[in-house]
């Protein structure tokens, strides 16, 4: 028996196919194998056509048909992971009426701030968990605001993922763990918010049918498995943020364990059994992949926007001469430090960790006779491995203190240079794992058809390919202090 799970990420759509007995991927894809590009209308808008996203989906999932590795239809079972706090609207027809606005958008800022003054800073805290902020709610404002003919066409909202397994299934649905990332939920009441609702002027109709996230959320349309060589029927069993997926990928599903993943944005997420909250929301607190009415479990998420979306617009602007392998090569043989040169990595949206404020990338102390390509390469590797220190400090004041955080092998963790200087950053050990968010979605679906009894003997067979340890943790608190400076003197 097998499972399929899809990655709905913003530069490209991932599906593997994980063999359901022994746990491990048969195959893994990616499709395009270019880079999904944003839309920005604005300076700090940033959309994707949800159309796009389905048509991607297909093509990938029928790329991995191509591999001749299984039988197509010895699938039992599809699991979503997606891009978090993107909105889709659709009418009552099921078509998409604009562009998905998607989570690194900044539009949406200060009509979030104003949501958050009215409704009152601790009352939102207490019962959100969040600032209604730049998140899913808040976008679905604007649309109100500025589109009305648009939006007296809402049928439903979605984020990402429910969007795709709409597609597949024709239902819609959605999780108390979705509407929390959306900021629609209410933790105290654990009710859709009637602040959220009332203040915005929102109908609840709106909001789909709400599913635990492991359960099935409808089957697989005829004409659809039929395209897609699948088994009609078979369940989309499973779907979630990408942050809590990746933490079910890495099996961190209690109280105290953190994951963390560099793909275009960075995430450091920790898990709480405790309604937890920053005062300044510049980290968040969602409702984790295994929160229910009777076991709270609380992602508590770090997030910066520009982490890898930084490394892949050095390699661009560098004449795409050298391949992430051969970029990171290049940075290895650089000094820690970069020979002075320093880059702030946010340039991809208003930063929640730095309270919403849009300080853009910058780069400083640039030598024409000293860098390099490669000291570039190495500055950008620094300074999104300090920004991660920055964050982690206000995760570190907020009670999450691990001992140890857990990391697939991908992304910007296929670096040696940033995995060391991640760990000498923040003086945390890392775990390295060979897993991937499509990987993970497919177990989600395990634990959602009830092939696994429980999520973690969907992990029994997961163990780490690697421990890496702080060895400079000194030198590195003296240069993430420098590049502390660097981004207060931008932050004024």
């Amino acid at each position: 028996m097998l499972l399929l799970g899809i990655d709905v990420g913003t530069s490209s759509i991932k599906v593997a196919i994980v063999d359901a007995q022994t746990q491990q991927c048969i195959t893994t894809v990616q499709y395009p194998d270019t880079e999904t590009g944003i839309t920005s209308l604005q300076k700090g808008w940033a959309e994707q056509s949800p159309e796009m996203w389905w048509e991607n989906v297909q093509q990938a999932i029928l790329k991995a048909h191509a591999t001749k590795k299984y039988n197509s239809k010895d699938i039992i079972a599809i699991g979503v992971a997606y891009q978090m706090h993107g909105l889709v609207c659709v009418d009552k027809n099921q078509q998409v009426l604009r562009d998905s606005i998607i989570w690194c958008d900044s539009r949406a800022v200060e009509i979030g701030n104003k949501a958050f003054d009215a409704i009152g800073h601790e009352k939102s805290l207490q019962h959100l968990l969040n600032s209604p902020g730049n998140f899913t709610a808040a976008k679905l404002a604007w649309v109100k605001a500025n589109e009305p003919e648009k939006y007296a066409q809402i049928d439903k909202i979605m984020l990402p993922g429910d969007f795709i397994a709409m597609k597949l299934t024709g239902a819609i649905t959605t999780s108390v763990s979705s509407l929390s990332e959306g900021i629609f939920w209410d933790f105290k009441n654990q009710e859709l918010s009637k602040d959220v609702f009332n203040y915005f002027g929102f109908d609840t109709s709106v909001i789909p049918e709400i599913k635990e996230v492991f359960t099935p959320h409808g089957g697989i349309q005829a004409g659809i498995a039929e395209k897609l060589s699948l088994t009609a029927g078979i369940p989309v069993a499973y779907k979630s943020g990408d942050q809590p997926n990746n933490a079910l990928s890495l099996n961190v599903l209690e109280p105290g364990e953190v994951a963390a993943t560099a793909g275009t944005s960075g995430v450091i997420y920790g898990v709480s059994d405790q309604l937890v909250y920053d005062q300044q929301s510049r980290i968040n607190s969602f409702a984790h992949v295994n929160f229910t009415a009777t076991q709270t479990r609380i992602g508590v998420l770090l997030c910066i926007n520009g982490t890898g979306i930084l490394n892949s617009w050095i390699k661009n602007i560098t004449g795409n001469k050298f391949s992430y392998n051969e970029m990171n090569q290049a940075a290895a043989g650089i000094e820690p430090g970069s020979n002075g040169l320093q880059m702030l990595p946010f340039g991809n949206g208003a930063e929640r960790m730095l309270e919403n404020k849009l300080v853009q990338s910058h780069m400083h102390n640039i030598d024409f006779n000293v860098h390099k390509p490669a000291h570039l390469f190495r500055a950008a590797q620094e300074g999104i491995a300090f920004a991660f220190r920055y964050g982690f400090d206000i995760m570190r004041a907020n009670g999450m203190r691990p001992s140890v955080i857990r990391a697939g092998k991908a992304n910007m963790f296929l670096s040696d240079v940033f995995t060391s200087c991640f760990v000498n950053a923040t003086n945390v050990p890392v775990e390295l794992y060979d897993c991937d968010g499509s990987v993970g979605a497919a177990k989600g679906a395990g634990i959602g058809v009830g092939f696994y009894k429980t999520a973690k003997e969907a992990f029994t067979n997961s163990t780490p390919l690697d421990l890496v340890e702080p060895t400079q943790a000194t030198l590195y608190d003296d240069l993430y202090a420098e590049w502390k400076q660097l981004l207060d003197k931008n932050m004024r």
